[in-house]
């Protein structure tokens, strides 16, 4: 890896959920204006990149993921003038901002698909993926939807059947039609010339299908009930095809400034397919996002394997990144609880790599039990006897200011899209910046304190044995600059370990309970349950 390091590397990116963060119109749902509002307080927690969810005008069957035109702003949102004020502000706060980007499907509202579905004539029928009925009239093929159901609807004016792997409303694009790849490319451009940052990049690895269309084969493992999961999906996502359009996004990106603006994509893979989408010359993704730590049991042993594992398959100018949360997954306070919360918040901003936080996560916010009258997720609607394993909801609920009613979120006596937590009169922003030894000042802690750091926010790493099940210990190193040692308790036990292999003595900068400081002799470190300690060794 060079010396030299991008803005993508050594800070942290933290995603806003538009529709949840501040609402200042009023209308119980979010804006942009609520998070130039709100901007100075990203700020201040050490946040340096801002990925905003989608914001282009959408119907909203999938909460802006069906885009009806990609360079424009939702009015639920606000306006370009008021996108263009926040893009200036971030900036002028040498912060960045990033985009999603939704390539793989539009909304059916959208022009292209318009016109595509007018007629089987029409000059932009090919830019989306039609096929004739199946010979018993039926869909073409066993292909299902990640929502439920089948991933084919038939459109009744031309007598073909459209794909879309999301909701009816979500037509695939067909990346095999050089035309789309440009009026892709095109969309980038122009955010990538108003300034913005960069792009995550939704579902990256489903651009390709294969053109023969063929069944894809059960999964003999399928347990009967996500739909999704019946089948194998060999024929609709990571086809090598998908590297070339990638190779091209990227291509555009670079014109900007190699490493000035970044690709995030959106991959969920095990490692040794996950890291091609890095490219064979480093020419796809910057980084393609590493979901493991939400994906695997919440174990010591578990998680050091997946780090060490991660480690050692990427290649020296491979740049790493973890994630513990975002708007598909239960919060990380909820799936782990409120005290390991912040033993798993120590080691996203400790570990080699760029982190990747969720809005609300910095103050444990929890998923919200919603109502069955107030479900909006489309795959909790669409599969509503599973609705509390795969709704969405739950993690995308209001950001928690303060205990003012809607808790600082929208105005009081404001329908909220969602409800707010039940706790939110005591679990808030504005509450736990008083306390000393809150969570949300726990997460400033570590931010600053890697921020300031070489050895944290760029350093090598490597594994320490910690001699108990339940621990994970490592070091971060820099030459010429201060190490740390990472200690981390994944267990409800007290252990007095043995770390002299990483030195003798130490100092402790954070700690989970943030009242623990002082020097500590390392061959004989009490630990107490749950706690985690960042240690500067002297």
């Amino acid at each position: 890896m060079s010396d030299t390091y991008h803005w993508w590397q050594t800070g942290i990116v933290y995603q806003i959920y538009p529709r949840s963060f501040q609402d200042t119109a009023g209308n119980g749902v979010g804006d942009l204006n609520g998070i130039l509002e709100r901007l100075d307080y990203v700020k201040s927690i050490g946040v340096e990149t801002i990925w905003l969810s989608p914001i282009y005008p959408s119907p909203m069957a999938d909460f802006g993921y069906d885009v009806a035109d990609y360079c424009a702003i939702n009015p639920l949102f606000g306006n370009m003038e008021d996108f263009d004020r926040l893009l200036e502000a971030a900036h002028a706060r040498e912060m960045k901002l990033i985009l999603d980007l939704v390539p793989n499907h539009t909304s059916d509202e959208h022009a292209w698909f318009t016109a595509s579905r007018s007629s089987r004539d029409n000059p932009q029928r090919d830019w989306y993926i039609w096929a004739d009925p199946a010979p018993d009239g039926g869909p073409p093929n066993n292909w299902v939807s990640f929502f439920g159901g089948p991933a084919w609807t038939l459109d009744e004016l031309t007598g073909q059947y459209y794909l879309h792997q999301f909701v009816a409303k979500q037509p695939e694009l067909n990346y095999r039609n050089p035309a789309v790849r440009q009026a892709m490319l095109d969309v980038m451009r122009f955010w990538l010339d108003k300034g913005v940052d960069g792009f995550r990049v939704d579902v990256i690895w489903l651009m390709m299908k294969d053109p023969a269309l063929r069944d894809e084969p059960v999964n003999p493992d399928w347990d009967g009930r996500n739909t999704q999961e019946k089948l194998i999906h060999i024929y609709t996502n990571n086809l090598p095809e998908v590297h070339d359009v990638i190779r091209d996004m990227r291509a555009v990106l670079d014109e900007y400034g190699p490493g000035e603006r970044v690709m995030v994509g959106e991959i969920y893979m095990p490692y040794d397919q996950l890291l091609n989408y890095y490219g064979a010359d480093n020419d796809e993704c910057h980084l393609p996002f590493n979901f493991w730590l939400i994906l695997t049991a919440w174990d010591a042993q578990a998680v050091r394997a997946q780090v060490e594992e991660y480690e050692a398959a990427l290649a020296s100018d491979q740049w790493p990144n973890w994630v513990l949360g975002n708007h598909d997954q239960h919060r990380i306070a909820t799936r782990v609880g409120p005290a390991q919360a912040r033993v798993a918040n120590m080691l996203l901003l400790t570990l080699r790599g760029t982190p990747t936080c969720y809005y609300g996560d910095e103050i444990a916010m929890q998923d919200v039990a919603i109502p069955p009258e107030f479900i909006q997720d489309p795959p909790a609607l669409l599969q509503p006897e599973i609705a509390d394993e795969i709704g969405r909801d739950p993690e995308r609920t209001p950001m928690q200011w303060n205990a003012a009613p809607n808790a600082g979120f929208s105005p009081p006596g404001v329908q909220t899209w969602l409800p707010v937590a039940h706790d939110y009169a005591q679990n808030n922003v504005a509450e736990q910046e008083i306390q000393a030894d809150s969570m949300l000042n726990f997460f400033k802690a570590l931010s600053f304190l890697r921020a300031d750091e070489p050895a944290l926010h760029r350093g090598s790493y490597a594994t320490v044995s910690s001699g108990a099940d339940q621990v994970f210990a490592y070091r971060r190193d820099a030459a010429g600059h201060a190490s740390f040692l990472i200690v981390l308790n994944f267990g409800d036990a007290a252990h007095t370990l043995d770390l002299s292999s990483a030195g003798h003595r130490g100092v402790i900068e954070v700690a989970t309970g943030m009242q623990r400081s002082g020097e500590l002799d390392l061959d004989k470190l009490d630990l107490v349950a749950d706690e985690g300690l960042v240690i500067r060794l002297t």
